[in-house]
């Protein structure tokens, strides 16, 4: 049943992690000025060879095109053929309007030159949509498991515990984004100290990667705590305790990784890496949140329970 429906939230899914790693490398790169000041063409052209970074940005503007199709199609085939299912008229919305959203910003970012702080947006708004995504084609495979393992309660502390940090998580990835902007990566050229400094400031270069990775810490710290909250109150919840593990697990690695960026002088591989891993543990920490929403049972389930309980009733 929805065969056609799963796949192509899978391919969705596939494509707009693509998108965020080729939305990464057209800035590492430098190639975000490769088509000029036009869009949605390329120097006016439909296939530009002009050079390298024109190849790169004419690239990440196809692939975006594709996945935006692909977005659009899964949205409103999710909406029409399961939006009894809790979640899923919001994430699918929610897809479609950020994956609008950065593309829009995407093409004014090109037509008119925009600071570090909005550029710095663009990355931000690319992640929402797929983390919005990827929690629409969670419940499309397994809508109905999801919903049976959110009947364990869960403390007040935990639940704003989670959204606070995912919140939190975000302002974390925009300042990581705005690193990369203003051309701060190696504002702070050895880690973990800052050019020999263990405060340098919180000016210039040296200042815009400090506050970054200080932000990093507190979130590093956070994820540690709520870890360690979910194991002794909510260990029952296996939803959000593997959530919690992985995020950990996650939230390590991307420091490391940041590490890493630095130590091989913003080298693209490792800072490809670093985009990666973000993204998977923004989408974990989304995962958590709705896990700790309150859902009403869909007609379909009612009728499964009522059948259920007749059954063993006989």
């Amino acid at each position: 049943m929805d065969r056609g429906l799963k796949w192509v939230s899978i391919w969705s899914t596939i494509g707009m992690f693509v998108v965020l790693i080729m939305g990464a490398i057209v800035t590492k790169t430098g190639s975000g000025d490769g088509c000029g000041s036009s869009w949605p063409l390329c120097h006016g052209k439909f296939a530009p060879l002009a050079n390298l970074e024109s190849l790169i940005e004419y690239s990440h503007r196809l692939v975006s095109g594709i996945v935006g199709i692909l977005v659009f199609t899964q949205g409103i085939w999710a909406w029409y053929k399961q939006g009894h299912k809790s979640g899923v008229k919001g994430f699918a919305f929610g897809g479609m309007f950020f994956t609008v959203l950065q593309a829009l910003l995407g093409a004014a970012a090109v037509v008119w030159p925009q600071s570090d702080a909005v550029l710095a947006l663009h990355f931000g708004f690319s992640l929402a949509a797929f983390a919005c995504i990827l929690l629409l084609t969670i419940l499309i495979f397994d809508g109905h498991r999801l919903a049976a393992t959110s009947t364990a309660p869960i403390p007040p502390k935990i639940k704003i515990g989670i959204w606070s940090i995912t919140i939190y998580s975000y302002v974390v990835v925009y300042l990581g984004a705005y690193v990369r902007h203003s051309s701060s990566g190696l504002g702070c050229s050895t880690w973990p100290d800052c050019n020999g400094q263990w405060f340098p400031g919180f000016t210039g270069p040296s200042g815009i990667q400090f506050i970054h990775r200080l932000a990093a810490l507190i979130f590093l710290l956070s994820v540690c705590w709520l870890y360690i909250e979910i194991s002794r109150h909510c260990r029952n919840r296996k939803d959000l305790y593997f959530g919690g593990l992985l995020s950990l697990v996650l939230a390590v690695a991307q420091v490391l990784s940041g590490a890493v960026v630095v130590w091989t002088q913003l080298q693209l591989f490792p800072a490809l890496l670093h985009n990666m891993i973000i993204s998977f543990l923004f989408g974990i920490l989304c995962f958590m949140c709705f896990q700790t929403l309150a859902r009403k049972q869909s007609k379909d389930e009612m009728k499964t329970n009522e059948t259920r309980v007749a059954s063993l009733n006989r």
